[in-house]
C-alpha cells in the first residue's frame, strides 16, 4: 500500500511517519519533495524560495516528482508498505494557490509526471488558525513558512481540493489530538482496509 501523509508545517506529519512506520518494519519511508539525488538538489531549491516565476516552481516539484515515482514507489508499490511525507496532493494544492495553470493542465501534467502512480489513501492532518500560529511561533521559518499563517491555511483547504481533482481517497484527521491518538486513527483506517 501506497500511503501518503500531508499537512501544512508544524501539523505533526513527520512525527506520524515515525510513529506509523514502527508498525510496518519493512516499510519504505519516502517524502516529496527531496527523496533521491535530483530530489534533494530540487528541494533545497524550491524552499530557498528563489525561483521568481510560480511556473518555475511548479515545475521543479514535477521533476522532482516524476523521478521519485520512477526511483522509489514503482519499484516497491507491489510489495512494500510505503509511507510518503507528502505527495502529487501538496504539489497540486500549492499550484492551486498560485492559479497560474487551468485546473485541467495542472492534473494533466501531474498524471504525466506521476505515470498515474498515486498514494491509495491521503491522511491529512488538519490544523486550525490558533495552533498553527502558535507553533509557528515556536520554531525559525523557512521560505514557505514565511509567507505566513493566511497562506498555509489557504494550502491545507487547497490540499482537500487537489485531492478531490486526483480522485483520491482523504482521511482528514484533527492535528491537535494527542500524537498516540492521531497514530492510532491513521492505523485503524490502515488496517480496516487490509482486512476488508
Amino acid at each position: 500500500m501506497y500511503i501518503a501523509i500531508e499537512g501544512i508545517d508544524t501539523a505533526g506529519k513527520s512525527t506520524q511517519i515515525n510513529a506509523v512506520s514502527q508498525n510496518f518494519p519493512n516499510a519504505i519511508v519516502t517524502k516529496e519533495p527531496g527523496a533521491t539525488d535530483i530530489g534533494k538538489e530540487i528541494r533545497e531549491m524550491v524552499l530557498s524560495a528563489r525561483a521568481q516565476s510560480k511556473k518555475a516552481e511548479f515545475l521543479l516539484f514535477l521533476a522532482d516528482r516524476a523521478e521519485h515515482i520512477k526511483e522509489v514507489i514503482e519499484p516497491n508499490i507491489q510489495n512494500k508498505m510505503i509511507i510518503s511525507d507528502r505527495s502529487a496532493v501538496s504539489g497540486v494544492a500549492y499550484a492551486l494557490i498560485q492559479g497560474e495553470i487551468d485546473k485541467k493542465d495542472l492534473i494533466e501534467l501531474n498524471h504525466f509526471a506521476t505515470n498515474r502512480v498515486y498514494p491509495q489513501k491521503v491522511f491529512l492532518l488538519r490544523l486550525t488558525k490558533e495552533a498553527l500560529e502558535f507553533r509557528l511561533s515556536k520554531k525559525k521559518l523557512d521560505g514557505i513558512e514565511l509567507r505566513g499563517s493566511e497562506y498555509l491555511l489557504k494550502i491545507q483547504d487547497a490540499i482537500v481540493e487537489a485531492t478531490k481533482l486526483l480522485g483520491l481517497e482523504l482521511i482528514e484527521i484533527d492535528a491537535t489530538l494527542t500524537r498516540d491518538e492521531i497514530t492510532s486513527k491513521i492505523l485503524d483506517n490502515i488496517n480496516r482496509e487490509s482486512t476488508n
